[in-house]
C-alpha cells in the first residue's frame, strides 16, 4: 500500500487511492477525505458518494461535527450511532436522517501540520469496531506521508513554472525596451505591487497579451 500511495504522481490520485483502500479494509458503506484550511474552514477533496459531499457540507453549515475536531488534540472519533450520540446533536441528527448511523473519523497528519481526516461512513449503527479503529489509523498513516510529499511536488512545480513564466516576461520588456534583467524585474515588480496582483499573474499577462495591467 506505501509503495502505491508514494508512486500516485499527485493529490488528486493520491487521496482517490486511500478511499479504495480504507474502503476494502474498513468495510464501509461510503469514504471521503477532507482537507482543514482553518478552524472554519474545510474542504471534501474526495467522496465514494455524493452524499459523502452533503454530509460535509453539513458540519459546515451547523458549525459542529468530528471533522473540526482535527484541529485539536484528538486522532480519531467513533460515532457508533447517531440517532443517539450527542455530541454534535444538530450534525448527527441530520445525518442519521441520511441514513448514515456509523462514523469513523482518523485525522491525516504529518509531524509539520494537520492535513484533514478520513472518514469511514456505516449504514447500520456499531458499525466499526476497535479492530476497523487501528486499520483506519495504518491508512491514515502512510496516507498523510504521501498526500504531504505529493503536495510538495505539486509546490516545487508551480514554483518551476512560475519562475519559468516570469522570465519569460522579463525577456520581453528587455527585448522591448532595452532592459537589463534586473530592470526588467523591477518593472514586474512594481506592477505587482501598484496593482495588487501577484507576480505571476503579471507575468501571465504579459507573456498572453504582451501588455501589462492597466
Amino acid at each position: 500500500m506505501a509503495l502505491r500511495l508514494h508512486d500516485e504522481p499527485g493529490v488528486e490520485e493520491t487521496v482517490d487511492l486511500v478511499l479504495e483502500y480504507a474502503l476494502k479494509a474498513v468495510g464501509a458503506d461510503y469514504a471521503g477525505v477532507i482537507f482543514v484550511h482553518s478552524k472554519t474552514r474545510v474542504e471534501t477533496v474526495a467522496a465514494t458518494d455524493p452524499l459523502i459531499e452533503r454530509l460535509d457540507e453539513i458540519q459546515v453549515e451547523t458549525g459542529q461535527g468530528p471533522d473540526f475536531s482535527a484541529l485539536g488534540d484528538v486522532l480519531s472519533i467513533i460515532v457508533d450511532d447517531t440517532t443517539t450520540d450527542r455530541r454534535w446533536p444538530a450534525w448527527a441528527d441530520m445525518v442519521a436522517r441520511a441514513g448514515v448511523r456509523s462514523l469513523l473519523n482518523v485525522r491525516l497528519y504529518t509531524t509539520a501540520s494537520v492535513i484533514g481526516t478520513l472518514n469511514l461512513y456505516g449504514r447500520n449503527p456499531h458499525q466499526f469496531s476497535a479492530d476497523d479503529q487501528a486499520v483506519a489509523h495504518v491508512i491514515a498513516r502512510h496516507a498523510a506521508v504521501a498526500i504531504g510529499a505529493a503536495r510538495k511536488e505539486r509546490h516545487l512545480w508551480q514554483a518551476v513554472d512560475a519562475r519559468k513564466r516570469i522570465g519569460q516576461a522579463q525577456g520581453i520588456l528587455m527585448e522591448r525596451y532595452d532592459l537589463t534583467p534586473d530592470k526588467a524585474f523591477a518593472v514586474l515588480l512594481r506592477y505587482s505591487q501598484d496593482k495588487n496582483i501577484k507576480l505571476r499573474l503579471v507575468a501571465d499577462q504579459l507573456v498572453e497579451n504582451g501588455s501589462l495591467p492597466e
